[in-house]
């Protein structure tokens, strides 16, 4: 099979394509044929090595799969030969290839009403934005940071969901766009400084970390929480909550049901080849995507 790979950390160049054998599924395991993947801002940050979860290279990169089951493991229920499936992947062996295994637990179906490009684009943003937001509840007011990217517009529209008040940060050329997905008030980082212009926060969803952990601090209320799922500043304070996102089949049937109703939509800004996925990283890293760039197999 074909699959992306690097022998070294650095900048976009280091991925190549090669040419790798099939992988075995293990008992519990699934193989599928992905028929897309995406880019996540951990992709480039393991591709560069400023995070090195993965190791020390070679490895294949890839978080976010959708494709069809060929074959399953021994202990494996649920799931069949031609499933339509999505799941978010943390392997070395990760899905910017033409086969991926994951884990039955993390699997769940694509249901009719989304396409698997869709799904693609979904597991990691989703359950980041869902699993974080677990304990919103209705009424609270929320602040989420970098509310158009790819985990920030799910969030509000998440957090909607759950019946919360919604605030974002986000560049004024994306508030139409955010209003759409549900947000209630919108500031422009670039000319408002948000710790003047929000107050009484219960929750703040900081995708960005870095400064903005104290900074948020001075929003919340005393009782609040902040959740950083970035790094930031803010550790050590009561409030704090370091967030780490997991693989979940049933947060992602939960998920997928909203996205085939309509009450859940994911963004694409753009669908490229795996061919491209340098120049996918690039993009990506401007931080000026809207929503997820996604990646199909080279022959599509």
């Amino acid at each position: 099979m074909l699959a992306i790979i690097q022998n070294t950390y650095g900048g976009p160049d280091v991925l190549h394509t090669a040419e790798l054998p099939i992988p075995v599924p293990e008992a519990g395991e699934v193989l599928l044929r992905v028929a897309a993947t995406a880019v996540n801002p951990a992709d480039w940050k393991v591709r560069s090595g400023g995070v090195r979860r993965l190791g020390e290279p070679p490895f294949t990169l890839g978080l976010d799969v959708a494709g069809t089951v060929v074959e399953t493991g021994s202990a494996v229920t649920g799931f069949a030969p031609g499933d339509e499936v999505f799941a978010l992947v943390l392997s070395r062996r990760g899905a910017y290839a033409e086969y991926v295994t994951v884990p039955a637990a993390s699997l769940a179906a694509v249901p009719a009403g989304l396409d698997l490009r869709q799904a693609a684009a979904l597991p990691v943003a989703a359950l980041t934005a869902w699993q974080s937001l677990a304990e919103l509840r209705a009424g609270q007011r929320v602040l989420i940071h970098a509310a158009a990217g790819g985990v920030g517009h799910l969030a509000v529209q998440i957090a909607k969901l759950r019946g919360a008040y919604v605030i974002g940060t986000a560049r004024s050329g994306n508030h139409e766009f955010l209003r759409e997905l549900g947000a209630d008030e919108l500031i422009d980082y670039s000319t408002t400084d948000f710790t003047t212009a929000v107050r009484d926060v219960d929750v703040v969803l900081d995708l960005i970390g870095g400064d903005y952990g104290t900074r948020s601090l001075r929003v919340l209320r005393p009782d609040g929480r902040y959740v950083d799922a970035q790094g930031s500043d803010a550790e050590g304070d009561p409030r704090y909550r370091r967030f780490h996102v997991g693989p979940s089949g049933p947060d992602l049937a939960e998920i997928a049901a909203l996205a085939a109703a309509g009450r859940l939509r994911v963004r694409i800004e753009r669908v490229m080849s795996l061919a491209e996925v340098a120049e996918a990283h690039a993009l990506s890293e401007t931080g000026r995507v809207r929503g997820k760039i996604v990646l199909v197999p080279w022959t599509d």
